[in-house]
């Protein structure tokens, strides 16, 4: 749940891996969301599995949420069975559209009692896009941040004490929801901007186009506990 205590000046979001951050391309960004280090271990599994010497091999992608110094957390996930033999491409788009399965339900979960009653998180307006900026920092290894102009924190703060939180906006698409600076549009309400174009240069694997992907687990939820095993 992003609160206004996150909020950074623009200029930190290159090297800070935690905090929010408003930019003028994609709005809000959660820089937690935007690493890329689940895109990058899911990579890993790829590489692993094209290295292999099976004919098949299983990936899994994750999101999920944690309390209690990360003692107590619950996930959904989903598994992938791929035929080896992929091109870098298709390992992009097969990956993307996991993420893209995976997010939407993990928000839908967070948005769901009793999850609602404790946290505004469930497609807060900031997530998704964040997940996605992750997806292409970790596929490119580029500094996009200079391209998305974040604004001075100032500035950000400003649109939060106009707008409200950003958890109290709800965005159910990978689009960004922009918030124009208030003291310069007054009466303009937030709204559903476009991705830029280097968002755009992967598609979502799709299962009628391709042989090389079976559903081995189609949405998987698991809930961990770490206070009786030792970690």
């Amino acid at each position: 749940m992003s609160k206004r205590s996150d909020i950074l000046n623009g200029s930190e979001a290159t090297f800070k891996s935690y905090g929010l951050v408003y930019t003028e391309v994609l709005g809000w960004v959660d820089l937690g969301h935007a690493q890329g280090f689940d895109i990058k271990a899911l990579l890993n599994q790829f590489e692993a599995g094209e290295n292999g010497s099976q004919p098949y091999y299983d990936v899994k992608y994750f999101q999920g949420m944690w309390k209690f110094k990360k003692n107590i957390g619950i996930s959904k996930y989903v598994v992938w069975r791929i035929k080896k033999g992929t091109t870098l491409y298709e390992r992009y788009s097969i990956a993307l559209a996991m993420m893209m399965k995976v997010a939407c339900r993990f928000e839908n979960l967070q948005d769901s009692f009793p999850f609602s009653a404790i946290t505004d998180s469930g497609f807060s307006g900031e997530d998704l896009v964040s997940d996605l900026l992750g997806f292409y920092r970790a596929i490119y290894n580029k500094n996009y941040f200079p391209e998305l102009k974040p604004v001075s924190k100032e500035d950000a703060l400003r649109r939060w004490d106009f707008y409200g939180p950003i958890g109290s906006f709800k965005n159910k698409t990978f689009r960004p929801m922009l918030f124009p600076d208030p003291d310069k549009n007054p009466n303009v309400r937030p709204y559903l901007g476009f991705l830029p174009s280097f968002m755009l240069t992967i598609k979502p694997y799709s299962r009628s186009t391709s042989d090389k992907v079976g559903i081995a687990v189609e949405d998987g939820s698991e809930i961990h506990n770490n206070f009786f095993n030792g970690d």
